[in-house]
């Protein structure tokens, strides 16, 4: 069974505080933490555990949905058949010349970010990470 809807986790909090390293490390200002696109990114990968899928789906109406404010969104997302610590999430993000623009884009300035564990697939404890972006 997956973790609640507004549980914010231990491996969300590292996630964030991942990405916000990588970004100062180019000289990008820290993402704020915002609860409405963390909603959002909670919502959505509970939603892809539960429907068993993987895939970004209809962003901008998640966006709407949740109420948040922006001119940009932009998302990323990551799958394991595991645990995944935050630094194999950043470091894939960055291997990945889209994944890394979204990440490093210095128009975002707020993030939502949910790393739930749950049974996906053929793992009976898979990990599946949303990090939703909003700016402007």
């Amino acid at each position: 069974m997956a973790e609640s809807r507004a549980a914010s986790t231990t491996r969300d909090s590292a996630l964030i505080v991942a990405i916000n390293a990588t970004r100062a490390l180019h000289l990008l200002p820290k993402l704020r933490v915002d609860r409405r696109p963390s909603l959002a990114a909670r919502s959505h990968s509970l939603d892809m555990l539960r429907r068993d899928y993987f895939g970004h789906g209809n962003l901008s109406a998640r966006m709407s949905r949740f109420h948040v404010r922006g001119r940009v969104f932009a998302e990323n997302l990551d799958y394991c058949s595991g645990a995944i610590s935050a630094r194999e999430t950043v470091a894939d993000w960055l291997a990945s010349p889209a994944h890394r623009e979204i990440m490093l884009d210095p128009s975002l300035s707020r993030i939502g970010v949910a790393a739930p564990v749950g049974a996906f697939g053929n793992s009976p404890s898979a990990t599946l990470v949303t990090a939703d972006f909003a700016g402007g």
